[in-house]
């Protein structure tokens, strides 16, 4: 039996530390609702990483060796210098451990909070404060306190750092699966997000998400940064979310790997206000909701360059708003639901004929369904780019590269499928390919590009014009082509015919006993 391929989300590639921790902290849940308890856990999950790193420089400046020979270990200066949050006595981890026990720990992590918040403008309003709710058992919270407190397994702090962000994904992941529809307002897959990253390989600039939830795509953007040789900074983040809770998921997933990050001053309705009028991006990546009908438009608004979107569907409105944020040499690499390839409802159509015509479609990538937490349908991913010819890579003005990647993925549970590590990289490498990329400070190509059938084409803006302006993949791949068995079409033909005709004699014969038998049971005709 073949091994199952490696899967690309820490859900299912690390069930090992991350997953025992989860299943002990869930048990302590009692009664308390997923979507209430996240916040009651990451919370603390964060608490611990801010004070983990105020210790670790605390030591540094105690040592006083080097650079920080005469250093005051109390001075909040000396921890902003270095980019660490500066963690008020009453907030530190050691003195919360301490008094876990204590029928007054909620209310001492509550005060936690309110001192961190009040030292650090940047957590402003960002961090839970209801650790002192009457319906949460303070035995229970002790003993979260001390579960959270055992993430040390190695002697440095930053190794302790790296677990803690690594439980925090996890942790986003399951409760994103324990809330079911509702956890794809906060989290997108980590493949899907590894996907959109990857195919858009944002190496340097601005990088904005206007509809961030939990703030997966800036993580991974610095994830690809840092494995390319970069260097956290070299990307600047600009996001917006509209559900203050969610908002708070993101601030602390950022914080926790030190990146810095413009999320406006709160939560807004992106479409009734957004909080970054005037940026122009390098690179969008986004997963805005799903044919959102509760919208708001104003009918004048001058993002709706290629048309005015319907009422009922924000989708194209989406799609604009991401297009109207892009710099003159912008890429923009984004989720939506499958009927934004074909819809001509309520002059979507239009819209959508119009962002091709301007030759704007750079690439459209078909998914399998089952791999999102909030739907089981299935939903592609649109690579818009404001310039095909850049210099940089092959001009491909007038053509739009279309893959089919619907019969990929795996099965992890009963519902929901994922992209492993060799479908990610046939898909992305099939993209880099066909633009005529390569690596920055590397002389080293890719591969060159070449149709596949039911797989992957370039079709020419002519041929898709000819389908109506239809961006389905899977009218442009064609059919998958059926590897040759070397039987000649004379010889297979008639054993084909031969076997056919034999199968039809055993139906009928096994159609006659049956009759039979029923005869003699009186029920033959």
């Amino acid at each position: 039996m073949a091994r199952p391929k490696k899967s690309t989300s820490d859900s299912s590639a690390n069930l090992g530390f991350e997953a025992k921790l989860w299943l002990a902290a869930d048990k302590l849940r009692n009664n308390m609702d997923a979507a209430e308890y996240k916040h009651v856990v990451l919370g603390l999950i964060f608490l611990k990483y801010i004070s983990d790193s105020f210790e670790e420089h605390h030591a540094k400046l105690i040592a006083g060796e080097g650079e920080f020979a005469g250093a005051n270990p109390e001075d909040k200066d000396e921890y902003l210098a270095a980019n660490v949050f500066w963690v008020p006595k009453e907030a530190r981890w050691s003195f919360l451990q301490a008094n876990a026990k204590l029928p007054t720990i909620g209310k001492l992590v509550d005060d936690a909070m309110v001192a961190l918040e009040r030292d650090n403008p940047r957590l402003k309003g960002s961090l839970n404060k209801n650790y002192g709710r009457a319906d949460l058992d303070k035995n229970r919270l002790g003993e979260l306190i001390d579960l959270i407190g055992s993430i040390q397994l190695a002697d440095a702090a930053s190794r302790s750092k790296d677990l803690l962000g690594r439980v925090f994904e996890y942790f986003l992941t399951q409760f994103a699966s324990a809330e079911g529809k509702n956890g794809g307002q906060f989290y997108t897959p980590s493949c899907v997000v590894r996907l959109l990253v990857e195919m858009v390989a944002p190496y340097k600039g601005r990088i904005y998400d206007p509809a961030c939830g939990s703030g997966g795509m800036f993580v991974q953007s610095e994830k690809f940064v840092e494995s390319h040789g970069g260097k956290l900074g070299d990307i600047s983040v600009y996001g917006q979310e509209s559900n203050p809770t969610t908002r708070r998921l993101a601030i602390m997933n950022l914080a926790l790997r030190g990146i810095e990050a413009d999320f406006g001053p709160e939560h807004a309705d992106t479409f009734r206000r957004p909080l970054h009028p005037d940026l122009r991006a390098d690179y969008v990546l986004a997963n805005p909701p799903f044919n959102d009908s509760d919208w708001f438009r104003k009918d004048d608004d001058v993002r709706w360059q290629y048309g005015v979107p319907p009422k009922g569907n924000a989708n194209f409105a989406w799609v604009q708003h991401f297009i109207h944020h892009l710099a003159p040499h912008g890429m923009a690499g984004f989720v939506l639901a499958n009927g934004s390839m074909s819809s001509n409802q309520s002059g979507e159509g239009e819209i959508r004929k119009a962002l091709i015509e301007a030759d704007l479609v750079d690439c459209m990538v078909a998914l399998p369904g089952q791999l999102f937490y909030s739907t089981q349908i299935p939903v592609c991913l649109w690579f818009i780019t404001r310039s095909k010819n850049d210099g940089k890579r092959r001009d491909r003005r007038k053509e739009t590269l279309f893959i089919d990647a619907r019969k990929m993925g795996t099965l992890i549970d009963r519902v929901h499928r994922e992209l492993t590590e060799e479908d990610l990289a046939k898909i992305v490498t099939t993209y880099h390919a066909w633009r005529g990329d390569k690596a920055p400070n590397s002389q080293i190509q890719t591969p060159s590009y070449s149709d596949v059938a039911g797989f992957c084409k370039s079709a020419t803006t002519a041929e898709i014009a000819a389908h109506g302006h239809v961006l389905t993949p899977g009218r442009y791949v064609g059919a998958e082509e059926v590897e040759d068995d070397g039987e000649p079409f004379e010889e297979k033909m008639p054993r084909l015919i031969a076997e056919l005709n034999a199968q039809f004699a055993e139906s009928a014969r096994l159609e006659q006993a049956i009759k039979e038998n029923l005869k003699g049971v009186g029920y033959g005709g």
